[in-house]
């Protein structure tokens, strides 16, 4: 819990952290994935259940553990995963079914805040909204690999004074994230100062930043796809008009004829 001294909340604020949740499948292979020793015969895929950071940036600072809820049938169905810095919280299963998967989120203690539940679908089979995007899924050129991944951002309203440095102290690359802990930086003492830019694509720990450009399919999240999607919402909404707008003239012209038949009635 945040201690006495800074036990207050920042008004009027609100801080937000990106973060990637979802399942990886793959089927079973005797190239690509084979199967282990001791696996039952009925399983068809390995999959793995996450949580991490864009980019694969640390999201530790701010979350300290991860509970997935499996199926009732598997053995050991609550898992627990407690965080190691710079990790994802993962854990991996085999298996012959889809199901929902509950992952709850317990925030560090400077936080003071309640955990979060989120709701995922483990997918075992290629999907997408055409028949061409499952088959694209299918054959791909990783052998099949199923991917359902969701980007999200934690949102922190008016969060404790404590828990905002925390978030917000000690922002860099990612490559320099390991050899440094948390405080406010500056230079130490004959050192020369090192001025701390975001790389061509690349994020700052601790930060609420996203890739700029598509780095391939292992980082799928980034400006360039958000840009993307609201290029698509665009098209759609123009769509979407274009239809409303013909729907609208139709009804018009149908609602004149109906008046013109009345009146014709009325006449007879």
């Amino acid at each position: 819990m945040a201690d006495k001294k800074s036990n207050k909340r920042i008004k009027s604020l609100s801080i937000h952290r990106p973060f990637i949740y979802g399942t990886t499948a793959r089927p079973f292979d005797p190239i690509r994935n084979p199967k282990p020793p001791g696996i039952p015969d009925d399983h068809t895929h390995s999959w793995e259940v996450f949580v991490k950071g864009v980019d694969d940036t640390d999201i530790t600072y701010w979350l300290r553990r991860v509970q997935f809820k499996l199926h009732e049938s598997i053995p050991n169905h609550v898992r627990i995963i407690d965080a190691v810095p710079g990790k994802p919280f993962s854990l991996k299963e085999t298996g012959w079914g889809e199901f929902e998967i509950t992952i709850r989120l317990y925030y560090v203690s400077e936080s003071n805040e309640k955990p979060q539940t989120l709701y995922h679908h483990l997918r075992l089979h290629p999907y997408g909204r055409t028949e061409e995007e499952k088959e694209e899924m299918k054959n791909g050129p990783d052998g099949g690999v199923v991917k359902s991944w969701n980007y999200d951002e934690q949102i922190f309203n008016e969060p404790y004074e404590s828990f905002y440095e925390v978030l917000t102290t000690g922002a860099m690359p990612a490559s320099m994230a390991g050899g440094q802990k948390g405080g406010k930086g500056g230079k130490q003492k004959g050192e020369k100062e090192q001025k701390i830019e975001r790389s061509e694509g690349g994020v700052l720990a601790r930060s609420a930043m996203i890739p700029l450009t598509n780095r391939g399919p292992d980082y799928p999240f980034s400006r360039e796809t958000e840009q993307c999607e609201i290029e698509k919402l665009k098209k759609a909404l123009v769509k979407v008009e274009e239809m409303t707008k013909k729907t609208k003239e139709e009804l018009e012209k149908k609602e004149k004829r109906l008046k013109e038949l009345k009146a014709e009635g009325a006449k007879g």
